[in-house]
């Protein structure tokens, strides 16, 4: 089953699998009023703003599975704020008191991209978000995914890469361990822990 660089036309299959993979794996379109803000955050700005580093793993035409990120955090949470949160605020507004519903938590995690910003992390500028489709796990994909993204990323100088994922999400944790990342020191994570990995320098074209 191929890999492949994202495509504009992949843009509905693309917010599909960020929904239906949102849990710690499982379907989040039943937790949101409006599930496309997940889409908003973790999927579409990748593919706006860094869309050389977006790949998906296509079966017969439709995108299963992607892995999407960027070389440079901070970078991209800059360009977050100017580019790409004008264009969705509109419809996912800031919550204007401290965050209760899962809505509302989405909508602060949108409208504060700075977030993505930590020094600990200095070493590690890249990061990624990585999901595939249930019938496609376990089969060798994400491995490949992560490969691909791996000798992009080696091409732009990235030193390091980090991942940040949801600490309860075991079946993650076990994943990200066997190909090599590792625990970052992180103050206050959060519901979060931070692994991170070296990245191969890339030559030629």
């Amino acid at each position: 089953m191929p890999i492949r660089p994202y495509r504009p036309a992949d843009h509905d299959a693309v917010h599909d699998i960020c929904i239906r993979t949102a849990d710690a794996g499982e379907d989040a379109s039943s937790s949101y009023r409006d599930p496309g803000i997940l889409p908003a955050i973790f999927a579409h700005p990748y593919t706006f703003l860094d869309p050389d580093l977006a790949f998906v793993l296509d079966d017969d035409g439709r995108a299963v599975g992607y892995v999407l990120g960027t070389a440079d955090t901070a970078t991209f949470a800059a360009r977050f704020r100017t580019e790409w949160l004008p264009l969705v605020a509109g419809r996912h507004p800031a919550p204007q008191t401290e965050p209760t519903t899962p809505d509302e938590v989405m909508a602060h995690l949108l409208h504060t991209p700075e977030r993505m910003v930590l020094p600990e992390l200095t070493d590690h500028p890249a990061h990624l978000h990585i999901d595939l489709l249930p019938g496609y796990r376990r089969s060798g994909h994400g491995r490949a995914l992560i490969d691909t993204f791996l000798t992009a990323l080696g091409r732009t100088g990235a030193a390091g890469l980090h991942v940040a994922m949801v600490t309860a999400n075991h079946r993650a944790r076990r994943f990200y361990d066997r190909l090599g990342f590792r625990p970052l020191a992180v103050a206050d994570p959060g519901p979060l822990t931070y692994l991170g990995l070296p990245v191969p320098t890339t030559t030629g074209g």
